[in-house]
C-alpha cells in the first residue's frame, strides 16, 4: 500500500486489525469489480460486512480513526461499498444510537451493525437538495399516528433496504423536522429504482414513494428541527473524507505499477519526467488529504469536531480524489478507459463523490461563514 509518510505506523493494534479486515474484504471482491460496475449491480455483501465489524464499530466502543481507516480501505475497493456502509453505519445506525428510544436500538440497532437489517436515509427529494429544510415531505399527525407524504430521492439501499428513516416536516403546527423509522414493506411505501447511472453504479439507489404511509407515533426518533439530519450528515462527511483517498490511492497504486512495466522508447514509461512530475504531486495530494482526514479523527475523538471541521475534510478529500483518478486514467493511456483497470472506475465514482453529502460549493459557503462570520446562506 502507498503511504508516503508511513502514517499507518501510527495505527494501534486495533486499528490495523480493522484495516486489515476491510482490506481483505476489498482484495475478495477485487476480481468481480470491473464487471459489477459494468453490470450496475451491488454484490449481497451486508452480511458479510456487519459479520466483519465494517459498519460502525465506534459507536461500540472502537476509535474514531478505526472507523476511518475502514471507509479508506472500503473505498479503495469501490465508493459503491462505501457509500453503502456509510448509509448504514453513519446515516441509519448513528441515529438511532443517538436520537432513538430504549425501544428502537432494541429492535434495529444491533441489526443494523451486524448487517442482519439494511437501512438507509431518506431526506433528498426530487425537487430539494442543497437546501434540505426546504423539503415537501410531511408528517401529518392523526390520532395515534402519523400519516407520511412525499418522494424522497438518491436514497442508498432502498432496494435492499429492511428500514427507512425518513426525514419530514411535521404537519402539526411547528413545521418541525423529525426523522421517522419506517419498515420498508409498510403499507403506501414504494421503491423506484434509478436506472441509467453513469457514476457509482455498484450502488443501490432509489425514489421512495410515501402515499398515505401510517406509522405510529413511537416511530420518531427524539429530535427536531434540522440539527437531527445533518448531525448524521456530518458522520458521513468524516467518513467520505477519508473514503476519497482510498479512492484516490488506488487508482494512484495502479497507474503506477502500470507506468513501470509500460515501457516506450526503450524505456518505462515511469522514467520519464513529465511521468514523475504527476506521481509526485498526486502522492502529495493523497498523503496531505489522509493528514487532514487524520487530524479530523483525532478532534472527533476528543468529542471537539465541528461541521466546518467536517466541511473542510470532505471538500478537499474529495477534489483530490477528483484530480488523481484523472491523471492515474490518463498516464494509462487507452488502456486507462478499459473495466478491467480501476482508474477510470473511480474517476467516473469521484464525480459523484465530489457532488453528494454536499456539494463542493456548499461546503466552501460552509467555511466561508465559519471563517468570515458572513453567512452566504441567509436570503
Amino acid at each position: 500500500m502507498f503511504d508516503y509518510l508511513a502514517l499507518d505506523d501510527e495505527l494501534t493494534d486495533e486499528e490495523r486489525a480493522y484495516r486489515d479486515e476491510a482490506r481483505g474484504f476489498v482484495d475478495d471482491l477485487r476480481p468481480r469489480l470491473g464487471e459489477l460496475f459494468l453490470d450496475g449491480e451491488f454484490p449481497d455483501v451486508m452480511d458479510e460486512m456487519g459479520d466483519r465489524d465494517l459498519f460502525a464499530p465506534h459507536l461500540r466502543g472502537a476509535s474514531a480513526r478505526a472507523y476511518g481507516v475502514i471507509t479508506r480501505e472500503l473505498e479503495a475497493g469501490d465508493s459503491g461499498l462505501r457509500s453503502a456502509a456509510s448509509v448504514q453505519g453513519a446515516l441509519v445506525a448513528y441515529p438511532v444510537a443517538r436520537y432513538g428510544t430504549p425501544e428502537h436500538r432494541d429492535e434495529y440497532l444491533d441489526d443494523l451493525l451486524d448487517g442482519e437489517k439494511v437501512g438507509c436515509f431518506a431526506l433528498t427529494e426530487p425537487n430539494v437538495g442543497s437546501a434540505p429544510h426546504e423539503m415537501e415531505t410531511t408528517a401529518a399527525r392523526d390520532g395515534g399516528e402519523y400519516v407520511l407524504n412525499g418522494t424522497k430521492r438518491w436514497v442508498t439501499n432502498a432496494p435492499i433496504a429492511d428500514v427507512a428513516l425518513v426525514w419530514a416536516r411535521d404537519d402539526g403546527g411547528d413545521g418541525d423536522v423529525r426523522g421517522f423509522l419506517v419498515p420498508t414493506d409498510t403499507d403506501g411505501v414504494r421503491v423506484e429504482s434509478i436506472d441509467g447511472l453513469l457514476s457509482l453504479r455498484i450502488s443501490e439507489s432509489a425514489e421512495l414513494h410515501l402515499d398515505d404511509v401510517r406509522v405510529p407515533d413511537d416511530a420518531a426518533l427524539d429530535v427536531r428541527g434540522m440539527g437531527g439530519p445533518l448531525s448524521c450528515l456530518n458522520q458521513a462527511r468524516y467518513g467520505i473524507a477519508w473514503g476519497a483517498v482510498g479512492a484516490a490511492r488506488d487508482a494512484f497504486e495502479h497507474a503506477l505499477d502500470y507506468a513501470k512495466d509500460r515501457e516506450q522508447w526503450g524505456r518505462p514509461v515511469a522514467g520519464f519526467q513529465m511521468q514523475q512530475e504527476k506521481f509526485a504531486e498526486c502522492a502529495t495530494k493523497i498523503t496531505t488529504a489522509e493528514l487532514v482526514a487524520r487530524r479530523l479523527a483525532d478532534l472527533k475523538q476528543d468529542d471537539k469536531l465541528e461541521p466546518h471541521h467536517v466541511s473542510m475534510g470532505k471538500r478537499h478529500s474529495a477534489e483530490v480524489a477528483r484530480h488523481v483518478t484523472r491523471v492515474a486514467r490518463e498516464t494509462m493511456g487507452g488502456n486507462g478507459v478499459l473495466a478491467d483497470h480501476p482508474p477510470m472506475r473511480h474517476m467516473l465514482n469521484a464525480e459523484t463523490v465530489y457532488t453528494y453529502e454536499g456539494t463542493h460549493d456548499v461546503h466552501s459557503l460552509i467555511m466561508g461563514a465559519e471563517i468570515t462570520g458572513e453567512s452566504a446562506f441567509d436570503g
